[in-house]
Parts: C-alpha cells; structure tokens; sequence
C-alpha cells in the first residue's frame, strides 16, 4: 500500500470514529447577523427575534426549539469570552465543540493528542485558577495584603510550558494547603492583565504580595519556588525567642496593643506554614519562634511544660505568666490554625489605636438579637491611672458575655472622641477621667446610643454598680439615653510621613536594582528614556553655552564710537561692552593722583572710587574687581580706591560740603557725638567737571547682619550706629572664629555694588552737589 493511501486510510478510520452530528448551531446564522455586528446590533436582533419566536406567542410546533436556538446564540454573542472562543475555534462553550463544517474532526487532539488550543484538555491548574483583570483588581490584589500569591502566566502553543507543568502541579498543591493563593493568566485571552502585569513572555512566574508583582527569575524547580514564596514575605514578621529575652518578647503587649503568639518546635527554621499565618495575622498578633533543639530554651519548655514529641503552640495576654490559650498536634494543619488565631485575635482589654480596631471590637447592630456593647474606659497613661486601670482590667477579664467588649481609650489621643462621649446633655459638670461609658453602635456612619459616664476608680463599689448596669442593658436596651455621631479614631501607630516617603522610595529603587539584575528591559523603558532625555537636554545645554561663548570670545568688537549720552554724561549701555582686559585696573587716589584722577577729570567721565583702610584693603580690593568687572568694558569709567588711614578728614569734608538738597549726615552720630564714622566698604561715583557724586553704602558694617536698613539711595545700609572694625581696635587675643566672622562680614559689603553700578548706568541714582571739592589739605595723611 502506498503511503499517501495509507495516510487516507488513517483519517477514514478516524472519521468514522468520529460521530457525526450534523450540522451545528452557528449563532450568527441563527440570529442573522454578520461576524462583525456590535452588541447593540446583535441586542437589537435577539429582542426582535424572540418576541417573534417566543411559544405563548407563537403556535408553530418549532417555535420553542427556535426560541431556545435563538437565546443560545444570544447568550454566546453577547460574551465576549464565548464569541472570542466561537470565532476562533468554532466551539460555543467550554466543552461542546461545535464546527462550521459539520463534523468535530481535531486534528491535534485526535491524531497527537496534544493539549495545545484546547481548555478542556488543560492540567487542573490552568483551568481551576484562571484570572480575570477586573478579579485581578477586586480579589487578588486586596487579599495579598492578607497572603502571597503566586502566579503562573502561559499561553496556547507554549511549548516551554508543558516542561515546567509537573513541577507547578506539584507546587500547587503543597502551596494551596499552606494558604498561598494560586493563579493564571492565559496571555491569548488576558493580554491587559498580562500587560498589567509586566508579563511579555511565556512562561513564567511572579508573586504578589501587599499589591507588588515580583518575578521569578530562577530555574522552575520545587525548592526554588518554595524559597521565592519565603522570600516574598518580609523578614521580621517572627522574632526568635529564648531563655534571655522571653520576658522582653511577652511584656510588649502593652506597647504593641497586641496578644503574643509562641510556636514550639524541634526544626531549626522557622516553618514556612508558621511564617505564612504570622503574616496573615500581623495586624493583631505578634509572633515568637522557639526552637526546642538550642539548650539556651530550656527554661522556657521547663516553665509551660512543653510537650517536645509535637508543636505546641501558646497565646499570651495580659497575663504573661500563664498562657490564655494552647494548642498542640502534629501536623498542625491551616484550617486549625486560622481557627486558633480568629479566636485569640485580641486582648482581653485592647486600647483603641485605631478606627479599624473600634469597628472590629464594637461592630455596627445588624439584628436586634445580634446586639453588640462596648463597655469603653476614658482614663490617661499617667501613673496615677494604673490602679484604675488594672482595676478595669481585672474586671474585664472574668466577663464571658459574648455580647459585651471592654477596651480603653487614652483622653489625650483620642481627644474627639472623649470630648463627645463625656459631654454632659443636661448642662452639668462631666466627671473628669477616668470613667467608663457604655455605648452602642447603630450604623457605619458614626452614630451611636451610650449611657454617659460614670466615675471608675476601680473599688468594689464601681464594680457592682457596672455589674448592675450591664445586667439591665440586657433587659432594657432603653438605657442608652444619649446619641450622637462619632468621629473617625486616630490612627495611633500610623508612622510619620518622611519614614511612609523613605520606604515607598526603598520599595521602588529595589524595584530598579531588581529589574535592572534580570535585564526586565520593557519596564525599563520609560524610566531609561527619562534618564538619557534629562542627561541630553543638560549635556545639550552645556554644549551651546560652550560654543556661544567660544564665539563670542573670538569675535573682533569694531571700534566703540561715541554714543548717545545720558543725562549725566556717562555713555548709555555702556556696560553692555565686554571687557577688554581680563583684570580691573585701581590706581590709589592720593595727593599726586588726586588732581589728575578728580579734579581735571575730562567730561563725561566718572571716578568710581572704593573707601578702604589698610585692614580691609586686601578683601575689599578683591570683592571690589569681582563686581566692577563687567562694567571695565566703559571707556568713560575709571576705577580708584581711597585708604581712610592715611586720609581720614576727606569723607568727613565732602559729606559736610553737600548742598541742602541731599540730607546726609557727615561725621557725628543722630546723638551730637563727635564719634567718627567708618567709611570702609563706602563707594563713591565722582563726576569731576559737574561737581557732583553718587554715594554707595555697603550692605552692613560688620556688626548684627541682621541689622539692616535701606539707605537714601535704595541700597541695603547698615545701621549708622556702627562701631569701626579696624585691625588696630581687635584686642590681640581675639579667637579665629571672631576674625573669620569680620572677614565675613566685610567681605559681603560689596555684595549689592553692581546693582548699584547698574543703576549709575542707567542715571537713576540720586546726585549729591558739592561747590567744589576739598582742597589738599583735605587728604594731606593725618599720621
């Protein structure tokens, strides 16, 4: 036989054992719509078409299998899942396969016997645990706050797929009895959970816990998943415990508001089932582990009497001498466990830390037979309060009403609720705490029926008397006299703002180093992309800057013509030139410059004259070049410096000589004194030929630099009553820091001259007018 007749013979044998149906139902030909109608056009075809074919009002004898013909197609065509998987593989739910071509012929399932293509074929875990996004969002993401999920993503024809599904069954089912949730995400039906996810290739596994995706990056192999589960959980959810700091672990319920958790085993890990319902539970246990094979854990076994042939397991309250409950089997499974810990989740007595805790301990009434009192002590964290409060706590622990709760609130953290609960209705005085108010919630919004307080010192007295009260509370609910709308709680524990900053920005660079390790490059993307378009909009910049003033340096100035002038002789724009020199030129004005440099000064040009003394003379020099520098490129500007020690009258006599116009007070203080003022750090603009100047104050003299005023020409000016600084005044043992502080201090009495110097330019600064200046007498040296 040939093989092309042998190949046909195989597929007759296959057909014929293949039953034929017929042909099957197509839901576009039953409705009469094409493969790409909308829904509302398929909406609008199926209501006319089964009031049409409806049998109460249509007799013919097919009606009603029309009618059933027609809501099936309705019911396929308006699911998105269902008409995807009809238009792709011709099958009209999850295990019928229908064809368009009257057969149910597979090549892959009949003739190799492959899974790909077909859901009804899948391992148990991809068709048990299969997400949706929106169960994503609603379900999975808010239960990974309570228990990590581990999630596998895969895809039809994923060959890699097949090889790791004995592994991920196995994994399965230990996980599932351990309590970690279990997923899949089929990309080829769920690419926006995929997506969502950061999942571009298949397979692979993530977890997610308190809402954070995480990659598996490792080989798919039993031990490495059971170490990513565990590493997925944070690290200090259980505390070692033994003989040295038991007593430390079990008197922190006080602080941590918490009942205690002790688990005694043989193993020197702690297992990762304990770890699992530590984390669970984390938010109203705190978890030890002892390991009973260390001889540094002897006493403790000795002092519960601990049984080493199984795991035991202790819960402690208030009381930490005697455990409130115990447990003890081996091979402790969930289901007991979870049990355990639901019935010793708080304190006999808790504080109120929290709205979450108030809603738990006192819930809202749903049923009249389903009330539920809270008995709630206002008192302080004083001294004082501890024998009430122990008192209270006595008292709390011998109720074994199921339907009342005791708890305590501290009046200083919990201030709104206090304020309300201890309000007097009938005008009178409130008792002052502590007090005890019974109260009852009725509703989510914050309304509540209580009986105002009543002083609780703790005596047998107060005893009886809340004895007496809860008794009739039982009998009559009517008790509860006041109402009123309660506050939200303080969050007691809520961590400060900077330390919820530093963690989430933990959190996302270990995300970065993370992603960054395993090469995940598509989620890496956007963040690199802002990096090199920050780094090339500033290396861009810098570059341009560079050039522009490579260029400008470079450029050849044609030969400044004499431009328009200012009214008081100085060129406009003249300090827009560029400065010639890479150094400011200042000559020392003195008895052989002083005619030259002044008096003779051609018109139009200005003397910019520093005042210094023989201390100041280096810093100010330096600071004075510093400002002037940009304005050297003026050819009308001249740049000079006078030495108060060697010419202490001339300032005095050109102050005094200034016309009524300007009020300048010369050499005496407001007081008449005949102290003499310290003109260091001073600039003066001389126009020699019109006879007048322009007066530069500095910032501050050296003394409180917060003690500025503004001068009369807008400039920052010190104080007047500003004593002199100079070096012959320092007492000769003067500290290092007191010299570096007046060195501060005189350097910054520039600080503001090239505002000044700008406005000079533009001729708004006012003028002072002398008749004529000083003679030279008035600068012969005064030593």
């Amino acid at each position: 036989m040939s093989l092309p007749l042998a190949i046909l013979v195989v597929f007759s044998m296959l057909d014929i054992g293949t039953p034929h149906t017929g042909p099957e139902m197509d839901p576009y030909k039953t409705l009469g719509v094409t493969t790409g109608a909308s829904q509302a056009e398929i909406k609008k075809v199926y209501k006319r078409l089964a009031k049409e074919w409806h049998p109460d009002k249509n007799k013919n004898p097919g009606a009603e299998d029309m009618f059933i013909r027609i809501t099936k197609s309705y019911e396929i065509l308006s699911s998105e899942d269902k008409r995807a998987n009809y238009d792709h593989y011709g099958r009209t739910d999850d295990t019928q396969p229908y064809s368009r071509y009257g057969h149910n012929f597979n090549f892959e399932e009949s003739f190799f016997n492959f899974p790909f293509n077909n859901k009804n074929q899948r391992e148990f875990s991809d068709g048990k645990y299969l997400l949706h996004f929106n169960q994503y969002v609603s379900d999975v993401v808010p239960d990974s706050f309570r228990r990590p999920y581990l999630i596998k993503i895969t895809s039809d024809w994923c060959f890699s797929c097949i090889h790791i599904e004995p592994v991920w069954k196995e994994v399965v089912l230990e996980m599932e009895m351990l309590g970690v949730g279990i997923g899949v995400v089929d990309v080829g039906y769920e690419r926006r959970l995929a997506n969502h996810l950061g999942a571009h290739r298949t397979p692979s596994i993530l977890g997610v816990i308190n809402g954070k995706v995480t990659f598996f990056h490792y080989a798919v192999a039993k031990e490495h998943l059971r170490q990513f589960v565990e590493d997925l959980l944070p690290q200090r959810l259980v505390e070692w415990v033994s003989d040295k700091n038991d007593q430390q672990f079990l008197n922190n319920w006080h602080q941590l508001n918490k009942p205690h958790v002790l688990l005694f085993d043989q193993v020197s890990v702690v297992p990762l089932l304990y770890k699992l319902t530590a984390f669970a539970y984390k938010d109203y246990l705190q978890f030890g582990y002892v390991d009973q094979g260390l001889s540094e854990t002897a006493n403790l076994q000795r002092q519960f009497n601990i049984n080493t042939y199984a795991p035991t397991m202790l819960v402690f309250k208030e009381n930490t001498d005697k455990p409130a409950d115990i447990i003890q089997a081996k091979g402790m499974k969930k289901q007991i466990i979870d049990e355990f810990m639901t019935n010793n989740k708080f304190l006999l007595a808790p504080r109120l830390v929290n709205q979450k805790l108030f809603d738990e301990l006192c819930p809202v009434k749903q049923f009249h037979r389903r009330r539920k009192y809270c008995v709630l002590l206002i008192t302080g964290d004083d001294e004082s309060f501890s024998l009430g409060n122990q008192a209270f706590l006595s008292f709390a622990s011998g109720n074994t009403k199921e339907v009342v709760r005791f708890a305590y609130v501290y009046q200083q953290l919990q201030q709104p609720l206090c304020n309300i609960l201890m309000t007097s209705k009938d005008g009178t005085q409130p008792p002052l705490p502590p007090q005890v108010v019974i109260l009852e919630r009725r509703n989510t919004a914050g309304k509540a029926f209580f009986k105002p307080g009543s002083t609780w010192n703790g005596s047998e007295e107060d005893k009886q008397r809340l004895v007496e009260e809860l008794e009739r509370l039982q009998k009559d609910p009517s008790i509860l006299i006041h109402d009123a709308m309660l506050p939200v709680l303080n969050n007691e524990f809520a961590s400060m703002f900077i330390i919820q900053w530093i963690s989430a920005f933990y959190d996302y660079l270990s995300d970065v180093i993370d992603d960054i390790l395993h090469n995940n490059w598509r989620e890496m993307m956007p963040l690199l992309s802002l990096i090199f378009s920050a780094l090339f909009i500033l290396f861009g910049t810098v570059v341009i800057q560079a050039f522009s003033d490579a260029t400008d340096n470079k450029c050849s100035k044609p030969k400044p013509k004499d431009g328009p002038k200012t009214e008081n002789g100085s060129p406009g724009n003249a300090s827009s030139r560029p400065p010639k020199k890479n150094f400011v030129e200042v000559t020392e004005l003195t008895d052989i410059t002083y005619i030259s440099n002044l008096v003779r000064l051609r018109p139009g040009h200005m003397n910019i004259v520093l005042v210094l003394t023989d201390g100041s003379k280096n810093i100010l020099l330096s600071k004075f070049a510093k400002e002037v520098y940009s304005f050297t490129g003026s050819l009308t500007l001249h740049f000079s410096f006078l030495n108060t020690d060697k010419h202490s009258e001339w300032m005095c006599t050109l102050l005094e000589s200034v016309q009524d116009s300007m009020q300048i007070d010369a050499c005496e203080d407001n007081d008449g004194s005949n102290r003499k003022m310290d003109y260091t750090g001073y600039v003066l603009a001389l126009n020699g030929h019109k006879k007048y100047f322009c007066l530069f104050k500095p910032v501050y003299t050296g003394e409180d630099p917060s003690n500025k005023v503004l001068g009369d020409n807008g400039t920052s000016t010190s104080m007047r009553r500003s004593r002199s600084v100079s070096r012959d005044d320092q007492p000769p043992n003067k500290s290092t820091r007191s010299r570096s502080t007046s060195t501060l201090q005189i350097h910054h009495k520039l600080d503001r001259l090239a505002l000044w110097m700008e406005r000079l330019m533009e001729g708004t600064l006012p003028r002072c007018y002398i008749p004529a200046w000083p003679g030279l007498d008035k600068i012969t040296s005064s030593k």
